[in-house]
């Protein structure tokens, strides 16, 4: 299933040094933190509490590390269609902070084929901004043939 502005894409015309189209997420709010922490079952107060985040020196609530990405998880696929991904994974590298944008960004890195499929392989990261990264990982993907 294709979603709302997201187009095909095929591994013919896909190119070793392509950016994936940028994703930027609005503004952090409290409210999304309260309700991702239902969604994960994440309750750590460090995400929900602002006095918590005073206390222990963060500067009030952070982020779940999760859901930025998440942010990233969503910029792939909406990149590669869902289903698509082989692999991924991040590093967690800085706190997102209420009111912090988030861009989530990637570049295609490799292409080859590999048990019958055309993959790509690329880096993503997300940073807020001021161009503080949060997150940095790789990926793997499966694109359909023309």
């Amino acid at each position: 299933m294709i979603h709302a502005g997201q187009t095909k894409r095929y591994y013919e015309d896909v190119q070793i040094g392509d950016a994936i189209p940028a994703l930027v997420k609005a503004p952090m709010t409290h409210l999304q933190l309260v309700r991702y922490a239902g969604a994960s079952g994440d309750f750590n107060p460090l995400h929900t509490d602002p006095k918590v985040g005073e206390e222990i020196g963060t500067g009030g609530i952070i982020a779940h590390g999760m859901l930025i990405m998440g942010f990233v998880g969503q910029l792939l696929s909406d990149y590669a269609g869902p289903g698509a991904l082989r692999k991924f994974g991040v590093r967690f590298k800085g706190m997102t902070h209420l009111g912090d944008e988030i861009t989530c960004t990637g570049t295609i890195t490799e292409k080859y084929e590999t048990d019958g499929e055309g993959r790509i392989a690329g880096k993503v990261q997300a940073a807020d901004q001021n161009g503080d990264v949060k997150v940095v990982g790789t990926f793997i993907a499966a694109l359909p043939r023309r």
